[in-house]
């Protein structure tokens, strides 16, 4: 008899625990290259970019302040995610590198609520775990499926350690799959 595949509140939690383990493991020397080679490697497929939208790592998610730097370097506008609560939209608000933020829900930091609101050509989402084919898994909670609807135009790309990825990863009919994935390691594309 087959064993069912797990739901996608078992999967995250799998995910959750695979990417804790891989990341308290690792000294901060190596997450910090690692997080480096990360931004190095996103910055050479993503010379026309403008604005792009960005978020400020929590938990266990891979550092994104080297890739912030090195595209705000580059003279693009930096926007951060702004969530009020679990049902409201992400807006995407300006921000630069050393600017005032503020404490969100879910652990967030995010810029005040005044800053100005950004429309961006890039948006990179933070994930629990992918596949090959662009598929992510999110918290939960469908801030980024709602935000790639609001901005179709706009680029989609994950950003997670390598050892979030999986085999295939369950697909609903709203989820938005991304136009490329980056890790430590590799740069990925369906």
């Amino acid at each position: 008899m087959a064993v069912p595949p797990p739901s996608k509140i078992e999967l995250r939690q799998e995910l959750r625990d695979r990417r804790q383990k891989f990341v308290f493991n690792m000294n901060i020397e190596n997450r910090q290259r690692f997080a480096n080679a990360m931004a190095d490697r996103v910055t050479a497929h993503l010379a026309e970019t403008r604005i792009m939208a960005i978020y400020l790592p929590i938990d266990a998610e891979i550092d994104t302040h080297p890739l912030i730097d090195a595209m705000a370097a580059k003279g693009v506008a930096i926007a951060l995610p702004h969530v009020s609560s679990r049902a409201d939209s992400l807006r995407f608000l300006r921000w630069s590198p050393g600017s005032p933020l503020e404490d969100g829900p879910f652990g967030l930091k995010q810029p005040a609520s005044g800053a100005a609101q950004l429309v961006p050509d890039l948006i990179f989402t933070p994930l629990l775990g992918f596949d090959r084919a662009c598929n992510r898994i999110g918290y939960g909670a469908g801030h980024y499926d709602r935000a790639f609807a609001a901005h179709p135009g706009a680029k989609r790309v994950g950003l997670a350690w390598s050892v979030q990825k999986c085999v295939t990863i369950p697909v609903d009919p709203w989820d938005v799959p991304l136009h490329a994935i980056a890790t430590e390691t590799e740069w990925i594309t369906p």
